[in-house]
């Protein structure tokens, strides 16, 4: 009999293992990767067009075309594409992504053949009613107004804006105004220009058979093929850090955001910052958890963040904390970065952190759906799926030298931007 009293042994995952991925190409030379996994008769189809902010002509138009294509086609209004939906158990979600536009389709497999059509008429011939904009600009104003009252939006958009350059495709700020400036003509023409075949890449998950790949390929494979658009350079400013102070009259609190230009996953560093980002405030027992939550109650939730899209990337704090404390919280999140700089980690807390990150390695694999997220992200990244295998030998790897050595090349607090809204 096994001994209860005694905990089993810990085992050290090394390397963990992407299940195998199906590429092809529809007719049209559409590429399509298929993750062929589990025993439900669900399917999950995403459609990704090149078509996010950096491929705007002006502020807003991304987000706007992208949300409005749901609102119906010629034949199809956008009441009877939901109603339809609804009908057969399926869901439409569009989620929100700087560089593409995203449409994650979720359909039983059996209901797929009559579930398709639609969703490629409605993909690729809308409208844009002129009424649905209207509204689609007054709810936005609307939010918007509500929103920049709040002390943790205004200093997020501070510091992304400082971070990239207020005119940068990862920078910028929408306002009333550039929803008002919206025209029907102008997602009508973004469409036109970017929700092409050789502008597409399709991820199919779930229990794909050779039947819903062959109505894929009737559906989107005989559509007009067409040259793909390369992505666009963007070059952001280099404006190195400082201090800004935002005044929020009658705030309850002060939302506090530090960061700094970084890097997106192709750089050689990236592993390694993903497992120092963790250490410093990327989990719930990180260093400024520990410190600045539970030993000083300055704060309920406090957490850095590698924030990465295809072109670059960036490094930020966050914390909301009471007027009286945003000093004290500041100091502390130098103080933490600092010993960083200064002291290896040891091996306890080192071993923790490999093993969180093992656990949320594996749970990037945990069904076909969570697979499939995976995998787009490194396709729309322009990343070899070789990447996810390679990034947790990196991180299995990694040692506390190499740690603070990363610390002291990218923890540098003047190269940082701060940014306090509230009563300051």
């Amino acid at each position: 009999m096994p001994d209860r009293s005694k905990a089993p042994a810990i085992k050290s995952l090394k390397s963990i293992k992407l299940p195998a991925i199906e590429h092809f190409k529809l007719d049209n030379g559409i590429p399509v990767y298929s993750v062929n996994m589990g025993t439900q008769d669900v399917l999950k189809l995403e459609m990704v067009y090149w078509a996010g902010r950096p491929f705007e002509s002006a502020k807003v138009v991304a987000r706007a075309t992208s949300s409005q294509v749901k609102e119906g086609s010629k034949r199809i209004s956008g009441e009877v594409f939901s109603d339809k939906i609804d009908s057969l158990g399926a869901t439409l979600s569009l989620p929100f992504n700087l560089d593409t536009a995203n449409f994650n389709l979720y359909s039983l497999g059996k209901h797929f053949d009559r579930i398709l059509p639609i969703f490629r008429e409605v993909l690729t011939e809308p409208v844009f009613p002129e009424e649905e904009l209207l509204a689609f600009i007054e709810r936005n104003r609307q939010k918007l107004k509500v929103e920049l009252a709040k002390t943790d939006v205004l200093a997020y958009r501070e510091v992304t804006e400082r971070i990239f350059g207020s005119e940068h495709p990862y920078g910028y700020n929408s306002f009333p105004e550039d929803y008002s400036a919206l025209r029907r003509e102008d997602l009508l023409a973004h469409h036109r220009k970017f929700y092409t075949p050789g502008n597409t890449q399709i991820f199919l998950s779930g229990r794909v058979t050779d039947e819903s790949i062959a109505l894929l390929n009737r559906e989107f494979g005989q559509l007009p093929a067409s040259q793909g658009i390369l992505f666009p350079e963007l070059a952001r400013e280099e404006n190195g850090g400082g201090k800004k102070r935002l005044k929020v009259p009658g705030s309850v609190q002060s939302s506090i955001r530090m960061g700094k230009p970084l890097f997106g996953r192709k750089h050689d560093d990236y592993a390694g910052m993903y497992v120092l980002n963790t250490i410093l405030g990327g989990y719930f027992g990180s260093r400024l958890m520990e410190n600045i939550r539970e030993e000083k109650g300055y704060t309920y939730n406090i957490y850095s963040l590698l924030d990465v899209m295809r072109a670059d990337g960036c490094l930020y704090i966050g914390a909301d904390v009471a007027h009286n404390y945003v000093d004290a919280t500041i100091k502390e999140i130098i103080f933490e970065m600092e010993r960083l700089k200064q002291d290896l980690v040891d091996d306890e807390e080192l071993e923790m952190v490999k093993n969180y990150l093992m656990g949320t390695f594996l749970s990037m694999l945990d069904g076909p759906l969570i697979v499939h997220d995976t995998v787009r992200t490194m396709i729309t990244e322009d990343l070899p799926l070789t990447f996810f295998e390679n990034l947790v030998e990196s991180v299995a790897a990694i040692s506390a030298e190499e740690i603070r050595d990363l610390a002291q090349k990218y923890l540098d607090v003047a190269s940082m931007w701060e940014v306090v809204a509230g009563e300051v």
